[in-house]
């Protein structure tokens, strides 16, 4: 007997098979016709597969008609063409063996919504909900699409340090790493004395892997990192974070053209990919987070991106009427309400804005020939903002 996921089991060419399904009872109701309806769900996939066992099973008095949410069950059976609405299939069962129970009066998890606050208490069954567990399975697309990307596109995936002696970003705020005691560190000429660290130097979480992949496109040509970045900067809004994963794609003989080009590749790859392989996940956050999710998606797959140099977005801010909390001036850096407003009412579509002043960017981009920009630039996306920056070295 072949086992398959629930996802798998819901799709019409399961018909007919005889199959074994693993997971969790989401709900059960019975029938006064002798069977009961199980629901459940292995987290394959945001829907729940429909399993009726049958009064005749022999353990249908004992166990399965006190499944409740949060029992772990094997079920075998065949799969049918389901007469009811919204699903292909259901599975009749020939076998429910239960693994663990669940309490009805204490598991949380009942059939309600609850915040993402109150998940918090509850952060070891959380994935189980609906919308951690849609989380997941875009998360694990989108990781996907990016290595597959650019892996087509002839980049090697490099692994670069994250724990670090440098500060790429030179901002220095970064999270230390060490082994002292620090309620009674080891001091020399009244400093702490890292020379009896575990790495005999200062040592943090990489804010970037920028510096090791540079080196590695010097000799490979084309390479990417993709993991964990560390940021300290106390900015609690939900622009910022403390941790996150980064890609970084670093190519020899690449100028800003062929970045811009690069960018606008990979994000209408990854969304397309989200599209197509998440459906059910996106409509379920288009109906419970944001009803503009999948068309904010479709729009920028349907758009040219259009090039911007920053001296023009500044023309745009200030002859556009609006007054805005940032003031706009040739040498600032763009706001979010500025990035905004040039995508979601100026432009109405994705844009990157280039050329950037060189004041405002780090040394190692190269500097144009009126000797006040710089080869750097971001996209820009509706509803989003800044969503890539890079630039030529």
């Amino acid at each position: 007997m072949e086992k398959i996921s629930v996802r798998a089991a819901r799709e019409a060419e399961a018909i007919g098979r005889q199959i074994c399904l693993q997971g969790w009872i989401r709900t059960r109701r019975d029938s006064k016709g002798g069977f009961s309806f199980l629901e459940l769900n292995d987290g394959s996939s945001l829907g729940n597969k429909k399993v009726i066992a049958d009064a005749d099973l022999p353990n249908y008095e004992a166990e399965i008609k006190h499944l409740t949410a949060g029992c772990s069950v094997t079920v075998r059976g065949e799969v049918r063409e389901s007469g009811g609405k919204g699903q292909a299939t259901e599975v009749h069962a020939g076998e429910v063996i239960l693994h663990g129970t669940a309490d009805a009066e204490t598991y949380p998890l009942q059939k309600k919504r609850h915040s993402f606050e109150k998940l918090r208490e509850w952060a070891h069954l959380r994935p189980r909900t609906n919308a951690l567990g849609a989380v997941a399975r875009v998360r694990n697309c989108i990781c996907r699409s990016i290595h597959n990307f650019f892996q087509e596109e002839g980049f090697l995936y490099v692994h670069t340090p994250i724990i670090t002696a440098s500060d790429c970003e030179g901002a220095g705020e970064m999270f230390r790493v060490s082994t002292l005691d620090p309620a009674n560190p080891p001091k020399k000429d009244g400093q702490i004395d890292y020379s009896q660290d575990f790495f005999h130097r200062p040592a943090y979480l990489t804010v970037s892997g920028q510096l090791e992949a540079e080196t590695y496109a010097c000799a490979l040509g084309k390479v990417y990192t993709f993991g964990p970045t560390f940021r300290a900067e106390n900015s609690n809004t939900s622009r910022h974070l403390s941790e996150f994963w980064m890609i970084e794609p670093e190519a020899a003989f690449f100028d800003l053209n062929d970045n811009m080009r690069l960018a606008e590749r990979f994000l209408k790859r990854v969304f397309g990919d989200v599209l197509e392989d998440c459906q059910e996940d996106m409509r379920f956050f288009m109906d419970r987070v944001d009803e503009n999710a999948i068309d904010r998606l479709r729009e920028i797959l349907e758009s040219d991106f259009l090039h911007v140099s920053y001296t023009e977005a500044i023309d745009h801010l200030e002859r556009s009427g609006r007054k805005f909390d940032f003031p706009i001036a040739w040498g600032k850096d763009l706001q979010a309400e500025h990035e905004r407003y040039l995508t979601e009412e100026k432009f109405r579509a994705p844009i990157i804005v280039y050329d950037y002043p060189k004041t405002i960017k780090p040394f190692y981009m190269k500097l144009n020939d009126d000797d006040a920009t710089v080869r750097a630039m971001d996209v820009l996306v509706p509803g989003v903002g800044e969503i890539i920056g890079g630039s030529q070295r």
